[in-house]
């Protein structure tokens, strides 16, 4: 979409209160095809002032500080490009913690929540106390840093075939204080960790395995909204022709072990669980396959798990 000059400078001059830069960036991400324009505008200048929200409605009517002009036009002109608000903050929330994120991997999802909790709570009967956990695919390392940070006597390993993800998730699990307690490999889902009787990582068996892959059917690539079509990364997207790639690969290979993993969590797109969770069901390996949904009511994800 074409930009108004007038109304972007008007953003960056000096003289307007911080409500009347709220107003006005609100007009222009509105004019740019931004949904949500005022929640973003908010978010935008929380950031940019280094203020929380308690603190921004305490200065509605204080001059909006002119040597935050700079700083602050570049992040709405961003946003009206259609970048991810979490890339421009470079942060964004998961399961009540703070995660650091970057154009590298793919910014967490709410609905992502909602798996970590299931394995939570299907694991919680378990007698072991130490558990083998493995995030693939981990991205930003929020399902895996969350997991080891709630149940600290785990031993959660991380992988992704991505060097800058794996930095990115390294990052976050220091700032939550979990970096030295877990494990990190890079490879290609389950290849690093095929053995000929089990799923192992350091001769240890792994009991539970989580993945939130790549998903979207390559066809569906061009539909996106311009935030994830334009913004993240590709290669933590598109799934193959109908998206399915990465669960067929890690489940032939499961299928192929004597051993399996006595809990198998998966993430997926729409229309998706139904299919993968026959594909774990054929293996007689599980005494429960279950799909669990999301926020919005749609099937999400599918758990395997032998009690």
């Amino acid at each position: 979409m074409t930009q108004q000059p007038s109304l972007i400078a008007a953003c960056q001059s000096e003289g307007h209160t911080i409500f009347e830069k709220l107003q006005l960036a609100t007009a222009f991400l509105r004019d740019q095809g931004v949904g949500e324009a005022k929640e973003n505008a908010e978010l935008l200048l929380l950031h940019v002032l280094k203020l929380e929200r308690a603190q921004l409605l305490l200065q509605w009517q204080e001059l909006f500080p002119a040597n935050r002009l700079e700083e602050w036009g570049a992040c709405l002109e961003r946003k009206g490009n259609g970048e991810p608000i979490q890339y421009i903050t470079s942060e964004a929330w998961f399961y009540g913690r703070r995660f650091a994120v970057s154009p590298a991997v793919l910014i967490p999802r709410p609905e992502t929540e909602l798996l970590v909790e299931a394995v939570l709570e299907r694991t919680s009967q378990w007698a072991e106390a130490s558990l083998h956990v493995l995030d693939v695919g981990t991205g930003s390392g929020a399902i895996a840093v969350t997991l080891q940070a709630e149940r600290p006597s785990w031993n959660v390993i991380a992988s992704d075939l991505s060097h800058d993800a794996l930095a990115q998730a390294k990052l976050n699990a220091g700032q939550h204080g979990v970096l030295d307690k877990m494990s990190w490999v890079q490879g290609d889902l389950l290849q690093p960790f095929r053995t000929a009787d089990a799923l192992q990582h350091n001769e240890n068996i792994i009991d539970v395995l989580i993945s939130n892959p790549p998903y979207i059917p390559e066809s569906d690539m061009e539909g996106l909204q311009r935030e994830v079509k334009d913004y993240e990364p590709h290669l933590a997207l598109v799934g193959g022709k109908d998206g399915l790639d990465p669960y067929r690969a890690m489940i032939d290979t499961i299928a192929e072990l004597p051993n399996k993993p006595r809990l198998v969590a998966f993430e997926l797109g729409i229309h998706q669980p139904a299919i993968v969770a026959d594909l774990l069901r054929s293996l007689h390996a599980w005494d429960e396959v279950s799909i669990i949904t999301d926020y919005a009511g749609i099937d999400r994800h599918v758990l395997a798990i032998r009690s």
